[in-house]
């Protein structure tokens, strides 16, 4: 947030910070006008996303397949000690063994077991942490990464810092970053040109190893009434 700056007893208007994309963000209207940069720094290689250990659904699986084969064993150890077979198990048998393959039940067991393993390999293949964003390596023992909505604050502040501009608003994605500001005065190729100039500087400072390429859209207050 900025802050008046002085103590003479002197009171300024604050600019107003949005926190969320308001309404009136349209479209670049109003006289607005919009450009994308693309990052101009060399990206290094071999960096990559960081993974996800996933203990959540890791432990979940481990436990579902525990409990499962620990069940299954027990009724098979049972039946060849003589016993008779667990009640689930002789009905899902006389179910499978009497329903077609085309039948509802069966179609729909298929596509739920399916779209569970599906889930697990896209879970194992991907890296996860898309909210994480890796940074330029300097030491080959040592990663950093640095969180999207602390990278969108910084862009954000330093975007307020710019002369006659009134609010921002920065929307941080992994390959894009969408900044969209409000100017009350100046004109607004002047201002355009001031924040990418120095959102660049700031975003070349966050020492990401892939930065996204920005986009500056600047407008004027919609009209009230």
């Amino acid at each position: 947030m900025s802050e008046p700056r002085g103590s003479e007893g002197t009171t300024q208007r604050l600019p107003v910070i949005l926190s969320k994309e308001p309404e009136a963000y349209g479209g670049d209207r109003a006289g607005g006008e919009a450009r994308t940069l693309e990052p101009e720094a060399p990206r290094p290689a071999g960096v990559r996303r960081f993974w996800s250990p996933r203990r959540a659904p890791a432990a979940l699986t481990a436990v579902l397949v525990l409990a499962g084969a620990g069940l299954l064993l027990y009724d098979i150890a049972a039946v060849r000690a003589d016993r008779p077979a667990m009640r689930w198990r002789r009905e899902l048998a006389h179910q499978l063994a009497q329903r077609p393959l085309d039948d509802t039940w069966v179609l729909t067991g298929a596509g739920i077991a399916t779209a569970l393993g599906l889930l697990l390999l896209a879970l194992a293949l991907t890296p996860g942490h898309r909210d994480v964003l890796p940074m330029r390596p300097t030491h080959p023992d040592v990663r950093a990464g640095l969180h999207r909505d602390a990278a969108s604050l910084v862009l954000r502040d330093r975007a307020m810092e710019v002369s006659g501009v009134q609010s921002v608003h920065v929307r941080m994605g992994r390959r894009r970053i969408d900044v969209r500001t409000v100017s009350h005065f100046r004109d607004l190729g002047e201002v355009r040109a001031d924040l990418e100039a120095t959102l660049a500087a700031a975003l070349d400072g966050l020492g990401l190893a892939h930065p996204p390429a920005l986009a500056v859209h600047v407008r004027r207050p919609a009209r009230k009434g």
